[in-house]
């Protein structure tokens, strides 16, 4: 870089004032993370509108996945190949545009190839968002700035079944889809006139097509999130197709890494690792988007399928969790001034710990109300992690780096979620299995409380007028629903322990992150 070169970049700064930049490019991530969470509470909806099993509609899913986890890893390329500006609008466009296509789908393979589109053109919008806002704002003041991008990552996927219920019960599943085409066209407006490329990224020079990295890449991410997705249904290593999946998940990913250390310009720049902050940001990333995308999807299943919950009060359990991390966020800004962040992640981690602890306390009567309390501490704990996490993960990354960085950071977010996702819902149907097999052993005319429960149900179906014939078949159905009741609760219990435990162990790995305050970050500057 020409001295000329290097002193416009340390003098530039936007035009517009840079908060207005921050909600405009947060508006186009939240559209997009919402719609990784959306479509979730109206797959069977879905399936009976396009003739389709459940199994099968859940490729829509699937697709969305891939498509959005490859390109996550790729946007920093991609932003050097078009421009970030132009390639970030170019993204909220074409979002938008296949959104509107999803919506209007005939067919199941419609939806899918849409999907995967979405998805390919959605997988730019979080890292361009993050890599943005590291250049408007100085380091003093990205704290505050990541916790306007925390309303996308963490309220988005929140609101996400809350909304989708809604919109299914009151209307169609197709909505969940238009709703994004008023909110792409304002974002592409605003983005246009307000985001401006600073002198730095637009003199940085593309590196190139890396066909062998791009290829790795692709056959390594991809199949590791077809395997994720798809694994629980397809009963894992039980399936030769997941076996398949596996193997080509490894050889794709070791082979990527070895290509990536020793390409002289390689698709994504590995060198981000080098830095120490960097590294322990996205492990403690990992950690927090498995545990925030496990809680948003068991929750509101927990609710459907074993209370009986319509999807929008299965949703509306969720919501009130959103509201809490918008108010604590401003508070946990404030608190990473006068404490080291990485106190502030390990406070954030032990509460979450305690609160999945909570949870695991289930039982068969859960009300709504402890239903609610149970997610909104969950949520008070998220509030303290993902702004301070993002802070310091940049903290010293130089500045030719922050493409790839704010990509890679993205990109691991996104698989631990799906990560956590697969790993939730295979506990649950693991340790249904295993809860069935303990407690069918009092399930049984020896044992006198099983007997007396049946006992119980025939005379209150003699009283409401059953036959006599009829009415100890019919006990016995009752008895087998509620053990069927109390198994799932147990299982959905056993999965909140779990993952109570990988809070707990995640505490002593956030030493790793820096020491220092967000307000110590006021002089340090980029590398050029």
């Amino acid at each position: 870089m020409s001295s000329a070169s290097a002193e416009a970049g340390a003098t530039w700064k936007p035009r517009y004032n840079p908060w207005l930049i921050a909600v405009s490019v947060t508006l186009a991530a939240f559209m997009e993370v919402l719609d990784t969470t959306i479509v979730n509470v109206a797959l069977p909806h879905i399936a009976g509108s396009l003739s389709a099993s459940n199994d099968e509609a859940t490729w829509a899913l699937t697709s969305y996945l891939v498509a959005n986890g490859i390109v996550l890893t790729i946007s920093g390329w991609l932003s050097d190949l078009f421009g970030r500006k132009r390639y970030f609008l170019i993204c909220i466009t074409m979002f938008t545009v296949f959104s509107f296509l999803c919506g209007t789908s005939t067919s199941l393979g419609e939806l899918i190839v849409f999907r995967l589109l979405q998805g390919f053109f959605g997988g730019g919008l979080q890292p361009n968002q993050q890599s943005i806002i590291l250049d408007t704002f100085p380091p003093a003041r990205r704290a505050a700035a990541f916790g306007v991008t925390a309303i996308a990552t963490i309220v988005a996927p929140v609101l996400g079944p809350t909304l989708g219920g809604i919109i299914t019960d009151q209307s169609t599943w197709r909505w969940i889809f238009f709703i994004n085409i008023p909110v792409g066209i304002l974002a592409v407006f605003l983005n246009a006139i307000l985001v401006e490329d600073p002198p730095w990224v637009k003199n940085r020079k593309s590196r190139g097509l890396d066909y062998i990295g791009l290829s790795l890449i692709t056959l390594g991410l991809g199949c590791l999130l077809i395997m994720m997705d798809r694994g629980t249904d397809d009963d894992w290593f039980g399936s030769p197709f997941i076996v398949l999946m596996a193997l080509l998940a490894f050889l794709g990913i070791a082979g990527a890494i070895g290509w990536l250390l020793i390409a002289k310009k390689p698709i994504v720049n590995l060198d981000v690792f080098k830095d120490r902050n960097f590294t322990a940001g996205c492990a403690m990333i990992a950690a927090m988007g498995s545990i925030l995308y496990a809680s948003a999807v068991v929750i509101p299943q927990l609710a459907q399928q074993v209370l009986g919950y319509t999807a929008t009060w299965a949703g509306l359990i969720l919501s009130p969790g959103g509201i809490i991390v918008i108010i604590l966020i401003p508070l946990v800004g404030r608190l990473m001034t006068i404490v080291q962040t990485r106190f502030v992640v390990a406070a954030g981690f032990l509460v979450m710990g305690f609160a999945l602890f909570f949870s695991s306390h289930l039982a068969p009567n859960i009300d709504f109300p402890t239903l609610v309390l149970m997610r909104s501490l969950q949520a008070a704990a998220l509030a303290f992690l993902f702004v301070p996490i993002s802070t310091t993960t940049y903290l010293s990354l130089p500045r030719e780096l922050s493409g790839d960085g704010a990509a890679l950071f993205s990109m691991v977010r996104n698989v631990s979620g799906s990560i956590g996702i697969s790993v939730a819902t295979s506990l649950v149907t693991e340790r249904s299995q295993i809860r069935q097999s303990y407690l069918s052993e009092w399930a049984s005319p020896f044992h006198q409380p099983y007997d007396a429960l049946v006992d119980q149900y025939e005379r209150a179906l003699t009283a409401t007028g059953h036959a006599a014939g009829s009415v100890h078949g019919m006990a016995v159905g009752r008895v087998y629903q509620v053990f069927q009741t109390q198994v799932a609760v147990l299982a959905y219990s056993d999965v909140f322990l779990f993952f109570s435990f990988v809070a707990f162990l995640a505490v002593p790995f956030c030493l790793l992150l820096s020491g220092k305050k967000a307000a110590d970050g006021e002089g340090a500057s980029h590398a050029d």
